[in-house]
């Protein structure tokens, strides 16, 4: 039998995990949406759309943790519509929504760049980036573009697409998880071999050929499946309440 923890202390320990007030972002992070008090079953997921909704109603979740959340800047404030069905779905079965998004792209230990940096062999030495969100550092094992393509897909699940020099060996790499493609300019700048990150832009083509420097679109999701899974397994540990990961699958 699973034990429960109060929502407030699952909450309080994830602000002491992960520091969202040391980050400037584009959501709140925290609990979004209320729902009941004590907690026993938790799903995690990338973002709380309305798929992951459905199916933590069907798991019965107290909770759903998600990295891409809700009331984002610059977004309608109105709920009406979709907004207004996600909400309805979580007050209607009392279900919590908890949302962190730079804090777990950042965390040292649990983030996803933090994850992805492991899953592919990079002993990272040194950070960089907007907030100090990327990483750097050397593969543990060198490979052209062509094989840390395929490093990634067996980690990730989802063919990249590589652009620039793909047959050099790559030793020094960073990455950033999601949509940072616009900081391969100071991958570039920092001497690095390639880097990483989730989406592409059309100017990225044209840098990474330009300045020779291998850059790898991995899927701005399938990038960020590993830090809010991380999470809710550290959590689980952490108060002995059930975990469920439930990936939706998105092809971006």
């Amino acid at each position: 039998m699973s034990e429960t923890v109060d929502i407030r202390e699952l909450i309080a320990y994830c602000e002491r995990l992960l520091e969202p007030e040391t980050y400037r972002d584009y959501a709140p992070n925290g609990l979004q949406v209320e729902g009941r008090r004590e907690i026993r079953r938790l799903v995690t997921g990338v973002t709380a759309c309305q798929d992951l909704l459905d199916a933590a109603v069907d798991a019965k979740a107290d909770a759903v943790l998600v990295h891409h959340g809700y009331f984002w800047k610059n977004e309608p404030e109105v709920i009406t519509g979709m907004k207004r069905r996600r909400i309805a779905t979580l007050l209607a079965h009392d279900i919590n929504l908890i949302g962190y998004h730079l804090p777990l792209d950042g965390h040292e230990d649990i983030g996803n760049n933090a994850w992805l940096a492991d899953c592919l062999g990079v002993n990272v030495t040194a950070r960089f980036g907007h907030q100090q969100l990327a990483v750097a550092g050397r593969l543990e094992q060198p490979a052209t573009g062509s094989e840390l393509a395929t490093r990634i897909a067996d980690h990730l699940g989802r063919e990249p697409l590589v652009v620039g020099p793909t047959d050099r060996s790559i030793r020094r790499i960073g990455l950033c998880t999601g949509g940072a493609q616009d900081m391969l300019g100071e991958a570039i700048e920092l001497g690095l071999d390639a880097f990483i990150s989730g989406e592409i832009s059309e100017r990225t083509t044209h840098m990474a050929r330009e300045s020779g420097v291998t850059y790898i679109a991995a899927g701005h999701h399938a990038t960020e499946t590993g830090g809010v899974r991380l999470l809710g397994e550290r959590i689980a540990a952490e108060f002995g309440i059930e975990h469920r990961f439930i990936d939706i699958p998105n092809p971006v």
